[in-house]
């Protein structure tokens, strides 16, 4: 044990130090044969591609917060860690890297490629995970998964046979968002959407045998050569006579027919739309209700296929300037209007994604969706915030089939051979040998890998070892909680509660718990084109971990976004600071002490002894209630407010009398109530602040039953019984020094010197208070005299102020030159209320406030409150001043 502490906290030497004692020793390590209750969490898997960003950093510092807590209190705490093989992502890293080496993956092959990216994923994949250990996150690593690894895998393969033998796997041709560059189809959440100020173009389409024309509208006019309908409403009176003829598709002069369906809006536009249900979501539905013909106008990388006529062969950016340039030298282009318009992209190459024909395995989802719309009903999983559930429902209740197929190499290939013989398919556990309908041997394995998603929807049975019947899994599932962003409920939770559903009969989480994001200090979602993105390990480098991790819980309220800024780190780490120093104060006073002796439940407590015990009393359980309902912003502010103001601004400064005076007995008892406290409050903060508080807790004398304070209970029996009397005489005092500080400052007494002061008690119960606490009110007021008493005589010339039944009077003359005070307020009052004017001004004109961002008119509206508040102090000093003259 260490005996005392560097007169500066110095973060780095301290987290390398003590991560790696916890990691050695195996303290992150959850026994499945434990009898404690268990508490589980599953981490939401990052990419092994990944790197520690804001969104990482609050996800995991909560999920930490948790799990530190329930091993604390006793529960035997499984923080599953593993990263996901994030098979687009990863195949587009080790892609760039063959280009850069003049190569390709065609070059290697399938299983030299896959090869290679196992050979980067050994050397430099999941260097998140080292950063998460810089974060303090107390996951149990031995126990580390991979989506790709042989028990996932295995797992992977087990889900997708079963779901097909019970016909909840098929294939289809369907329309699905495709990567022209990627070659791959994508799924929803991998599809980025941008606002770009693009054009919208009004089309005429000849009606068949008469010289009228229908306008349609569009903002892809090289998709008008997939056009096998025009729409319009059934209801439209100016279409009526046209619905069931044709019009003649201008540029291929090809005939299709003119439709009725309610899809179409007849106040939008012309009230005309093209169809092109090989190329749109929409149009697709509309094409199946019409039976309509399909038609695909592109190959995989977006070039204009044989579909197209005479436009075969261009890329399809190239196809729609030829296309508008053939429609205007035809007549046939009526009008262009500049159009915002939400362009879909790549998450990883940023192209321009097309909705494209494809043949697609995926997952029958209704059948699945319905016990997880039910379990969420009937309260077996419970989201945080409650408003969340409405948005799981309602997209649940409007869930589609999941495409669950990529074309790409990297990835868990689907087990599933096409037989060369007689086409059918054979889907199978093991590796097959011949067909399954015929006998031959001739077969072809499916080149197309599962969405990463399929793998991770397994995630919380999978990576405790099913579809064995596992130890872990019989102590850890149901896990406790999810803590993951709202961004990811549907592609990820809603898929974890129907798999889990099906495969273990029970809910994969009690409560999901959904946090909001972190944004700029203005409110702005971080990205690196507008240079605002704070990077963690930068801010980890600067201000340690503890402040950072403390930062985060802070301002984690439930539905509101965190606006995060370097200056509200570095506030924190004041807050480091403030403790550290609070506790060298303790260490230096307890050289002599020795806790294995203490016994506080006989001694004789002092009022504030019996305060701070009190306090203490609430912190804990107003800690452990919002823990407990995933309020983190309260539970660290209740922790903060304890710290700053009651321990180390209060209670070190009432004790001091008792450290340093004759009585050797009083002395012992302080240092006993000293030591309980900050031992108590280094266990309530150890969640939230790992390192700083392991560092101090380890200095403290004597020993204790466990080796580290992440070991010890969370909250115990130790210390005194609360005396909450004693506690509220204790507070009535305390207002009083308040009540006595604030006139010293507001009239500029010198803190140093000395005052008299004179309490005029409206009970003689608040004169008996006065008395008892008349050595705390000498000392931390400053008091060179108190006279205290029911109707006492009031001195002329007294600033005064009421403290609940005690009215304070301070005799000032002769303290301060009344002339000289006069002058001074009334300098300060000029400067105040040229800052009043000038923010009146600024928001009292129109124009400024019409313009200026919601940030700059909160900043600006709160510093005129602030002028305005600090003059009305002034003023009322200054009449005071003026009275005594």
């Amino acid at each position: 044990m260490e005996s005392k502490l560097e007169k500066g906290y110095e973060p780095h030497q301290v987290e390398a130090k003590w991560y790696g004692f916890w990691e050695q020793n195996g303290y992150f390590h959850a026994d499945e044969h434990s009898s404690k209750p268990p508490f589980s969490i599953v981490i939401p898997p990052p990419n092994v591609t990944g790197v520690l960003h804001m969104g990482h950093a609050l996800n995991n510092t909560l999920q930490d917060i948790l799990t530190r807590w329930k091993r604390m209190s006793g529960f035997e705490a499984l923080w599953q860690p593993g990263t996901d093989h994030a098979g687009i992502a990863t195949q587009n890293v080790v892609e760039k890297q063959l280009a850069a080496a003049g190569s390709d993956r065609h070059e290697l092959g399938r299983e030299g490629f896959v090869e290679r990216v196992w050979q980067w994923r050994e050397e430099s994949g999941g260097q998140i995970i080292n950063q998460l250990k810089r974060l303090g996150a107390s996951c149990d690593w031995p126990r580390e998964r991979f989506t790709m690894d042989e028990g996932l895998s295995r797992a992977v393969r087990e889900v997708f046979v079963t779901l097909y033998e019970e016909g909840l796997i098929y294939r289809d041709n369907r329309l699905i968002n495709w990567c022209p560059r990627c070659h791959t189809a994508l799924s929803d959440l991998e599809v980025e959407h941008q606002d770009q100020q693009g054009q919208l173009w009004h089309l005429r389409y000849p009606v068949k045998d008469s010289d009228r024309f229908l306008t349609v509208a569009t903002t892809r006019p090289e998709t008008m050569l997939g056009d096998s309908a025009v729409a319009v409403h059934p209801e439209d009176p100016r279409y009526a006579d046209l619905i069931g003829q044709s019009v003649v598709l201008p540029l291929l002069q090809r005939e299709i027919p003119i439709i009725a369906d309610e899809y179409v809006e007849k106040e939008f536009g012309s009230g005309a739309v093209k169809i092109t249900p090989a190329h749109d979501f929409n149009d697709f539905e509309i094409g199946k209700r019409h039976n309509l013909e399909f038609i695909n106008i592109f190959d995989p990388s977006g070039v204009v296929n044989e579909n197209g006529g005479p436009y075969r062969g261009l890329d399809r950016t190239e196809a729609r300037k030829r296309v508008l340039a053939d429609l205007d030298a035809a007549g046939l282009l009526e009008k262009t209007d500049s159009h915002l318009n939400a362009v879909g992209e790549c998450y990883r190459c940023k192209t321009v994604i097309e909705p494209y024909m494809s043949l697609q395995w995926y997952v029958k989802v209704a059948p699945l969706a319905a016990p997880a719309i039910a379990a969420v009903q009937e309260g077996r999983t419970r989201i945080v915030p409650q408003q969340w559930e409405k948005t799981y429902f309602e997209w649940m209740n409007n869930i589609r089939d999941w495409c669950i197929s990529r074309q790409i190499w990297w990835g868990h290939r689907i087990p599933a051979w096409y037989c060369e013989s007689c086409g059918e398919v054979t889907v199978a556990r093991q590796d097959p040998d011949a067909c399954s309908h015929c006998g031959a041997a001739r077969l072809r394995q499916e080149t197309d890998v599962l969405d990463t998603w399929f793998s991770s929807a397994l995630w919380p049975f999978s990576t405790m070892g099913w579809p064995e019947k596992t130890v872990a899994l019989d102590k850890f599932y149901p896990t406790s909680c999810l803590v993951t962003a709202f961004d990811i409920l549907f592609f990820w939770v809603a898929r974890m509660m129907m798999m889990g559903l099906k495969f273990m009969g029970e809910v994969p989480f009690r409560e999901v718990y959904i946090h909001a994001l972190v944004r700029d200090a203005e409110g702005q979602k971080m990205s690196k084109s507008k240079g605002n993105v704070i990077d963690p390990l930068t801010v980890i480098d600067e201000y340690g971990t503890d402040a950072f991790r403390f930062t985060l819980a802070a301002f984690a309220a439930q539905g509101r976004d965190i606006k995060l800024s370097v200056e509200r780190i570095a506030g924190y780490r004041n807050f480091v600071n403030k403790l550290w120093n609070a506790s060298r104060f303790a260490l230096m006073n307890l050289e002599d002490f020795e806790p294995a002796g203490m016994n506080l439940s006989g001694a004789r407590l002092s009022l504030a002894d019996q305060w701070i015990f009190a306090r203490l009393a609430e912190v804990r359980q107003e800690v452990e209630q919002a823990l407990a309902e995933y309020r983190f912003n309260e539970a660290a502010g209740a922790l903060y407010a304890f710290t700053w103001h009651s321990f180390c601004d209060w209670y070190i400064e009432l004790s001091k009398d008792a450290l340093y005076g004759d009585d050797a007995t009083c002395r012992q008892t302080t240092q006993a109530v000293l030591f309980t406290v900050l031992e108590q409050l280094l266990r309530l903060l150890h969640p939230f602040m790992p390192f700083v508080t392991e560092e101090i807790w380890q200095a403290l004398p004597g020993t204790r039953p466990v080796p580290s304070i992440m070991l010890a209970a969370y909250v115990d029996g130790d210390g005194a019984a609360v005396d909450g009397a004693a506690a509220a005489r204790m507070e009535q005092i305390m207002e009083v020094i308040k009540g006595i500080r604030n006139i010293r400052g507001e009239m500029n007494v010198p803190p140093g010197k000395r005052i008299d002061a004179v309490l005029d008690c409206k009970t003689p119960a608040a004169v008996a208070v006065m008395a008892e606490g008349e050595n705390y009110l000498r000392t931390l007021a400053r008091l060179a005299s108190l006279d205290c008493g029911v109707g006492v005589a009031r001195p002329p010339q007294a600033a005064t102020q009421v403290a609940g039944e005690v009215e304070i009077l301070l005799p000032l003359a002769g303290l301060i030159d009344l002339d000289e005070e006069r002058k001074r307020l009334q300098k300060e009052i000029g400067k105040v209320e040229k800052d009043v004017a000038l923010f009146s001004k600024k928001l009292s004109n129109e124009d400024f406030v019409a313009k200026a961002p919601p940030a700059v008119l909160e900043k600006d509206r709160a510093k005129l409150v602030e002028a305005q508040e600090k003059l009305a102090i002034l003023q009322e000093s200054l009449n005071k001043v003026l009275a005594w003259q």
